[in-house]
């Protein structure tokens, strides 16, 4: 699935101004618990979380994400899509909520690895 896939079927907002929109991507996480995200995923390409803090752009970093999804109407600060900006990192906002969004993902055919 591309990420411009991702931004329509979540009726999303891209809020970085780099990143490739049309990259393909396998798989996808959702978690607000960032030691989660560390301890267990793997290849995630993709992550939905609710929670806004720097963290969110670190942890994604860390972990090769190439994208990450704000659920419930959340809004990333400034300094947060400064940091995603430099790592290449789409940040797409959405109103739905962690579980919607998710499953708008899972049966359109991106799965966790």
């Amino acid at each position: 699935m591309k990420i411009s896939d991702i931004v329509t079927l979540l009726d999303g907002t891209v809020v970085t101004d780099g990143g490739d929109l049309e990259l393909e991507l396998h798989s996808a996480c959702g978690s607000d618990m960032m030691s989660d995200v560390l301890a267990y995923v793997k290849n995630q390409a993709v992550l939905l979380t609710g929670l806004v803090n720097p963290q969110v752009i670190r942890t994604a970093e860390m972990m090769d994400m190439l994208c990450i999804v704000f659920v419930r109407g959340k809004k990333p600060t400034p300094e947060m899509i400064e940091l995603a900006n430099e790592s290449g990192i789409v940040v797409i906002t959405t109103e739905h909520r962690m579980y919607e969004a998710c499953g708008r993902l899972y049966v359109n055919g991106l799965r966790a690895e």
